[in-house]
Parts: C-alpha cells; sequence; structure tokens
C-alpha cells in the first residue's frame, strides 16, 4: 500500500461533511480509508513502508455506500486489502471493526446506524428523493464523506450536502433564499437564476477538498468526422414522419431518437470502427443504444475478435485474451470499474451528460495504468444533432433535446 503526496494531504485536509473531489482514476477510495484509519479511527500509517499501522485509539464501524458494479466486483474490497482490513473479521488486521460495503439501492437498511463512518461513493445525493431522505437520516447520526470526480453542475446538487452539514434547515430555505423562478412559467416553477452565490460558493469551498496531481498518463483526443444520410435525415426533421414505422412523429423524445438513430447507423460509422479495432488490440467501445450494439457485436463476429459487453442485458468480465473489444451502455457501465489493461476508448456515439463522458473517459485513466499515452476517439457528424451535443460536451454541458428542436 502506498500514498502519493496529493492523497497524503487531502487526508490531511478532510474533515467530517466533507467532499472529495477529484479526477477520475486519483485514487480518492485510498484516500478515504486512509482518512478512515488515521483521522476516525485514530491510527498511524507509514506510506512509504511495508509498516502500516502501529495502532487505532479509536475503532469505528465503517460503511461504504457504492454503485451495485463496485459492490460487485469487490472493487472496495480489494482497496480494503490494501490496508489488511476485511468484511470478514477473521481476516482482518483489526477484527474490532466492523465494515459493510452495499449499493445506493440499499441506503435504507442503514438508517438505524449510529457512531459509524459512512463513505458516500459517486455523488448520488442530488434532488429530494428516497436516497436523500435516507441521506440525512444516516449523517445525523454518523461521520460522513462524499467522494466525487464530477461536482454537482447547478448549485440545487449541493442542498443535501449544504443541509447535512447545518447550513440551511431545510430545502425550502435553500430555495427561498437564493432561487429566482421564471414569472411566465407557474404549472411547472423553473429557476432562472441564483441570488448570493458568493455565500454559496464559499460553503461549496469550505466542505469540498480537491485532489490535484500531475498525471503520467497523457490523453490524447481525436475527433474523427463520419457521414450521415442527408436526405432521410432532412425528411424527417422536416416532415415529422418515422420512416420505421411510416407514421407521424409523436414528441421531440421520438423526433431526436430517430434523427439519432439515422445518423448512427450509417456504414461510414461501423466502417471507421473497423479500421480503429485493426489498429488497437484491445478496445472499449462506448455506445447508447441496442441497435448499435448489434452492429458493433456484428461487427466483432465479422472481424473474428473476443467481443464481450456491459449493459443493462449482459454483465460479461474483461477479456483477457491478446485482441478483445469490450461493449459498454454509457448508463450502466460510465463509471464504477477501472480497465488498465487497455490504452484505447472508442466512442461510438456520443452522449448527452458531459459527466457521463468524462466518467466514462476515466475508465483506463488509472494511476496504476501501464501505458502513458491514452487513446480517446470521438465519432461524430456534421449532422446538426451530432454537432450540438460536441458543442455542448465541450461546453462542459448537457445536451437539451428541447432546446435544441427550438433553436433549429
Amino acid at each position: 500500500m502506498e500514498l502519493g503526496q496529493h492523497q497524503i494531504d487531502a487526508v490531511n485536509r478532510l474533515q467530517n461533511g466533507n467532499i472529495l473531489c477529484g479526477g477520475v482514476g486519483t485514487g480518492k477510495s485510498r484516500t478515504a480509508l486512509a482518512y478512515y484509519i488515521t483521522k476516525v479511527c485514530g491510527g498511524r500509517i507509514n506510506p512509504k513502508t511495508s509498516e502500516q499501522y502501529l495502532t487505532i485509539t479509536n475503532p469505528t464501524d465503517l460503511v461504504i455506500i457504492t454503485t451495485a458494479r463496485k459492490r460487485d466486483t469487490f472493487e472496495w474490497d480489494d482497496e480494503l486489502a490494501q490496508f489488511g482490513l476485511s468484511r470478514d473479521r477473521e481476516i482482518s488486521y483489526f477484527p474490532e471493526l466492523g465494515i459493510w460495503i452495499d449499493s445506493w439501492n440499499n441506503i435504507k437498511k442503514y438508517e438505524t446506524f449510529h457512531d459509524a463512518l459512512f463513505i458516500f461513493d459517486e455523488q448520488r445525493v442530488v434532488g429530494k428523493g428516497a436516497w436523500v431522505k435516507s441521506f440525512y437520516k444516516i449523517t445525523k447520526k454518523n461521520q460522513w464523506i462524499l467522494l466525487t470526480a464530477t461536482p454537482g453542475d447547478d448549485w440545487q446538487d449541493y442542498i443535501p450536502v449544504f443541509i447535512a452539514n447545518g447550513f440551511y434547515r431545510n430545502r425550502s430555505e435553500f430555495l427561498s433564499e437564493h432561487a429566482v423562478y421564471n414569472q411566465y412559467i407557474t404549472k411547472f416553477p423553473k429557476i432562472d437564476r441564483y441570488i448570493g452565490t458568493k455565500k454559496l460558493s464559499r460553503y461549496r469551498d469550505q466542505i469540498t477538498v480537491y485532489m490535484t496531481y500531475k498525471k503520467k498518463t497523457v490523453p490524447h483526443s481525436v475527433y474523427i468526422l463520419v457521414d450521415y444520410p442527408r436526405d432521410t435525415y432532412k425528411t424527417i426533421y422536416k416532415k415529422r414522419w418515422n420512416v420505421i414505422t411510416e407514421q407521424p412523429i409523436k414528441n421531440i423524445s421520438e423526433l431526436c431518437a430517430l434523427l439519432r438513430r439515422v445518423v448512427n447507423s450509417d456504414e461510414s460509422r461501423i466502417e471507421k470502427v473497423k479500421e480503429l479495432v485493426t489498429k488497437h488490440k484491445r478496445v472499449i467501445i462506448f455506445y447508447n443504444f441496442d441497435f448499435e450494439l448489434q452492429m458493433l457485436k456484428d461487427m466483432g463476429e465479422e472481424l473474428q475478435i473476443t467481443t464481450r459487453e456491459w449493459n443493462g442485458h449482459d454483465h460479461q468480465e474483461l477479456p483477457d485474451t491478446d485482441e478483445w473489444i469490450y461493449l459498454v451502455q454509457y448508463a450502466a457501465g460510465a463509471e464504477g470499474w477501472n480497465c488498465i489493461t487497455s490504452d484505447t476508448i472508442i466512442f461510438y456515439s456520443l452522449n448527452y451528460s458531459y459527466k457521463a463522458t468524462v466518467q466514462a473517459a476515466g475508465r483506463i485513466d488509472r494511476l496504476n495504468t501501464p501505458y502513458t499515452d491514452l487513446n480517446y476517439y470521438y465519432l461524430y457528424s456534421h449532422s446538426p444533432i451530432d454537432l450540438a451535443i460536441r458543442r455542448c460536451l465541450q461546453q462542459k454541458r448537457n445536451f437539451n433535446e428541447t432546446k435544441f428542436i427550438k433553436s433549429h
């Protein structure tokens, strides 16, 4: 077990109720566990030698709330092992420490816990749903920190954390003090802007511990232009006609989905992917839709390359052959797993979410990767919808279908 200087610095600054914010692959999990052992349990770590612990003076149970994938792939168990810890008390260096690892879907099970440390992995406490309610109950009786690679995009994303830190009594107090609503939209109130943002920035900076370090990896992002069926695109857009079902298009969502289908199904896109997987022997490909998955699977079969997938249908592990293709659906696999056996990601189609795109890119950008140069290929066309999505991502914004249709 080794800690980098950026991790040691973060441990020294971390306090109860903080957000540990570091880019994907900066070692937030290990940093959080070092914080747990030293500042919560009163232990000592020598990060430069194998003699890690001298003693702990304040045994405290640990609960890690993470993604279902991280729980199921035992990623946190591997990190615990680096510290000599285990959920199995019989093999743990400190058997007096109770340790639980579970997914966000089961957070309600831990509402009765008290006097423990909770590590909330991957930001999920936004809005006002069931998870947030459980989060409030837990943080009142326990110590806690939150780990994230992508901080909130909007001040509303910080509301639960601000409330848990005692800055506001509830959501209503926050909104009444800082939110200015659109006076013309009354049925579904829409926030136009925020006031008192200096105060909000001060609160955010007070609880956020940033991890910064000079990476050894060098990302190489290449945007590759592919073709699209212009005439079909125009027919769909102007006539609002579904060329697949031969029926009128019902709404904006259907319109955008159909536009993306005809754009992303163009043969030039799959041909470009063939070139790339021939050039790079082990490739991760991110995609959005099931029709894309089928095209990519057919390609893998045609090229006779070992192909595996991770999505809502199948949870297959990374191949261990010399050449392989790993097909990952953004929603299922943009976060919560790591790969150090590949240096190349192909984004077959662009995702609406800036956060998901950053998380996806981080799957191969890890502290322990043996590679220095990492390759990222983004396929896009000159279709209006592709250009609009790319523009939003470059501006670190999410793509909005309604705004797109209204502006074109």
